[in-house]
């Protein structure tokens, strides 16, 4: 953005808008993941180019595995290998990318090498223990540096003779998509049971999904899978737009009494985080879908109702949430995401201290967050380099003068242009219906 902070200006008027949103971060990394393996060239078009998604590419090109980046056209091509990984050695660096820091270890395990992974000191302090008790398992040698179950990790790769292993997921289910991705590509395949809940389920689908798109199908019961020795087919894979990065368009349409409609993410998605317009429907708004697109339609100012909601399974919009709960004329308790602690930053205390410094009665519970209606006031809003602070409390300044948001250039990570697009909401042109 070229400043320390970007101030946002409130809107004139409700919004009534189209808006695109970049591709699916999660969708990008799985299949950048699965083209990596494949047999052939695969094109991945809409798909996102931000920060996780470029040092995925990064980290795969310097493995062997080219990766042609098109960011004009928003498209990658990737020359997959059949699962073998040509380098014998590599430094890699993830970033603050935990896509790439769990599903980089279990594809790196397939190859017969030497690598190191590493990433930005948060991304050292993030667990990384049950993919590495896993990994070794099924037969990999890897360890972490400093003892300490995360990164930085060296792997001494000679394949892996995989079969069946146990983990469990009530940190992150990115490590069992990690093993899930590389699994037909273990000797003896990959039969995996979760011995946990799962959090964030809905992004065990979208890597399931992901797998039969690239020709390998996988047996699921609810807390099993069995994934069949194969090999992953090159394919053209159209991402669709990001639902979690849609939120905040939905939700500007919510506080402010406005209409914003996003294409592409349409009723069938598998994304978890597109059911947040069942809640924002919940408070007070008007949802509709098709097959091709979403709607919201927000009440009059002033409508909005608080809910409780358990946000176990689309904890991405959590924040989006607790930024907009201030407004709604009851509490709102947001619950079942303890684990968001572990994340870019520890996504509770860092709200609710946000929340706080712009005036917000709003409290951190064990498990999530309680926000009471209130009248935020002006402030300059810390970010802690965690692009979903940034995107989520630039909604406040839509209503409030005066509300500046640190380190804008953080949103990079998954939506470099968020700014400009948020400001585009400025157009009130009537949009077809």
């Amino acid at each position: 953005m070229g400043s320390d902070t970007v101030e946002i200006e409130p809107l004139p008027r409700p919004p009534d808008a189209v808006v695109r949103v970049p591709g699916s971060k999660s969708y990008t990394n799985r299949a950048l993941v699965a083209a990596a393996l494949a047999t052939g060239t695969s094109r991945l078009d809409s798909a996102l180019f931000g920060d996780d998604t470029r040092h995925m590419a990064r980290c795969l090109d310097a493995i062997g595995i080219r990766v042609r980046a098109d960011e004009a056209n928003c498209r990658f091509d990737v020359e997959g290998r059949g699962g073998d990984v040509p380098a014998s050695r590599a430094e890699l660096f993830v970033g603050n990318a935990g896509t790439v820091a769990r599903f980089l270890p279990p594809l790196l395990a397939l190859g017969n090498g030497e690598f190191v992974l590493d990433g930005v000191p948060r991304m050292r302090e993030r667990p990384l223990g049950p993919l590495l008790d896993a990994i070794t398992a099924l037969g990999g040698s890897v360890e972490s540096i400093a003892g300490t179950a995360t990164l930085p990790v060296r792997l001494s790769a000679r394949g892996l003779e995989g079969g069946r292993v146990e983990m469990p997921a009530d940190t992150s289910s990115q490590f069992v998509s990690g093993l899930l991705l590389a699994g037909p590509y273990m000797r003896k395949g990959l039969d995996l049971t979760v011995t946990t809940r799962a959090v964030s389920r809905p992004y065990l689908d979208m890597t399931l999904d992901t797998m039969t798109r690239f020709g390998i199908e996988v047996r699921r019961s609810p807390s099993h899978f069995t994934v069949p020795t194969g090999v992953y087919r090159a394919t053209q894979y159209t991402v669709e737009p990001d639902a979690s990065a849609a939120s905040y368009f939905f939700a500007a349409a919510a506080v402010t009494g406005g209409r914003v409609r996003v294409d592409g993410l349409g009723s069938a998605t598998l994304q978890g985080d597109a059911a947040f317009v069942d809640v924002l429907a919940r408070m007070g708004c008007t949802v509709t879908r098709t097959e091709t697109s979403t709607t919201v339609q927000g009440p009059a100012v002033g409508g909005l109702r608080g809910v409780d909601v358990d946000m176990s399974d689309m904890s991405d919009v959590a924040q989006t949430l607790a930024v907009i709960a201030p407004f709604a004329a009851t509490p709102t308790h947001i619950t079942g995401i303890g684990f968001i602690r572990g994340k870019e930053t520890d996504r509770i205390e860092a709200t609710v201290a946000e929340l706080r410094r712009l005036g917000v009665d709003a409290r951190a519970d064990a498990d999530g967050i309680s926000v009471n209606p209130s009248r935020p006031r002006s402030a300059t809003v810390e970010t802690y380099d965690d692009h979903r602070m940034a995107m989520s409390f630039a909604l406040v300044g839509l209503l409030v003068k005066g509300v500046r948001i640190a380190d804008p250039a953080c949103c990079a990570k998954t939506f470099p242009a968020y700014f400009e697009v948020l400001d585009s909401l400025r157009d009130t042109s009537p949009h077809p219906a």
